[in-house]
């Protein structure tokens, strides 16, 4: 595999872990069924409310890897392991316990605040596939991390368009000399001797 192609599947892979990780932040996580047969959906937004920021993060991250140098693609690398933990630790804990996950959201319907009365009025919580697909998506941010770490040494460089280029004239002026020309009254974008 070309290094030009190795490059672009592994900036692919974070794309489709940060795409997700914001598809995954407006689905329904969980139904609540309480006493008095309502239910409530709670979407990501409540259930790991950090997932739309660290789906936007990642997105972030990516396009910084697409310009960045072989060193900042391992401290980017690292960065993308981080968020990759955090995405799948917000979802387990949303597994773990949705009824503290989701207490805000009964708190704005029903009225009643406290984790024990609220847990009291809770009847049933169905649980979409979005909370395990969570803890999928931080775990594919976290193989795309240890790609980019691996293999990123041979990706190809960036364009000599996100160098930095220094500025001098023809005869190795500072761009300070230069500009002081230009006050003179001469232009030091020409070669024409005859220029003044």
């Amino acid at each position: 595999m070309s290094a030009r192609r190795l490059k672009y599947i592994t900036l692919a892979t974070g794309l489709l872990g940060g795409v997700l990780a914001l598809v995954a932040w407006t689905q329904v996580w969980f139904t609540v069924t309480l006493t008095d047969d309502v239910s409530i959906p709670i979407a990501g937004d409540r259930a790991a409310g950090a997932l739309a920021a660290l789906g936007l993060s990642t997105l972030a991250l990516v396009g910084a890897l697409a310009i960045a140098g072989p060193i900042f693609r391992v401290i980017l690398g690292v960065l993308a392991a981080a968020l990759g933990a955090v995405i799948g630790v917000s979802s387990i804990l949303a597994i773990v316990d949705p009824i503290a996950e989701s207490a805000a959201s009964i708190s704005e319907r029903t009225g009643v605040a406290g984790d024990d009365s609220l847990r009291e009025l809770i009847v049933s919580i169905d649980t979409s596939g979005w909370p395990i697909g969570g803890v999928i998506i931080g775990v594919l941010i976290l193989a795309f991390s240890g790609a980019v770490i691996a293999t990123s040494s041979q990706w190809p460089s960036s364009s000599r368009r996100y160098s930095a280029t220094r500025l001098e004239g023809e005869n190795g002026e500072s761009p300070s000399e230069l500009w002081d020309a230009l006050s003179d009254g001469s232009d030091p974008t020409t070669t024409d001797p005859r220029s003044p």
